[in-house]
């Protein structure tokens, strides 16, 4: 019976460990994205995220919110081509990432900057799939605002 006991135990903190891990290495991949962006490498950036990777924001309009794609390539591009003197900085203030499998979800509010000045807040949601290579994005969709920002 004691062998039982410390076999489910010793199951029970690797099943755990695991779920840590995978939690650490969704974090990381978005940490990437952002460390990227903010030194505007672009091989960085295209790192993070699946090659048909899907993106998208949600623009609030007089006839209500509209969602707005873009290409990840084009993104990527804009950051590559942003002035030197540009710093763009999007900071992160919580991450909420749930994995099942080889899925798993973010939920990430923050804050962005240009050049040290405060642009706007909203919410990340990320998508990501386990893949051969790793972690990769393969959908994004978040909010802006300049109001109710915390």
């Amino acid at each position: 019976m004691k062998k039982l006991i410390v076999f489910f135990l010793i199951a029970l903190f690797s099943i755990q460990v695991q779920a840590q891990s995978d939690e650490e290495e969704v974090r990381a991949v978005i940490e990437t994205l952002f460390d990227g962006m903010r030194a505007k490498n672009t091989d960085m950036i295209s790192s993070a995220f699946d090659p048909k990777a899907l993106m998208q924001t949600i623009v609030v309009t007089d006839s209500g919110a509209e969602t707005r794609s873009n290409v990840v390539q084009d993104f990527v591009a804009r950051i590559g081509q942003a002035p030197e003197d540009t710093q763009l900085d999007e900071r992160i203030t919580d991450y909420q990432i749930k994995v099942d499998g080889d899925l798993a979800s973010a939920w990430t509010p923050y804050q962005f900057y240009v050049n040290d000045e405060f642009s706007h807040c909203g919410v990340n949601s990320f998508q990501l799939v386990r893949m051969e290579e790793g972690w990769k994005i393969v959908y994004i969709i978040d909010t802006r605002r300049k109001e109710g920002c915390v």
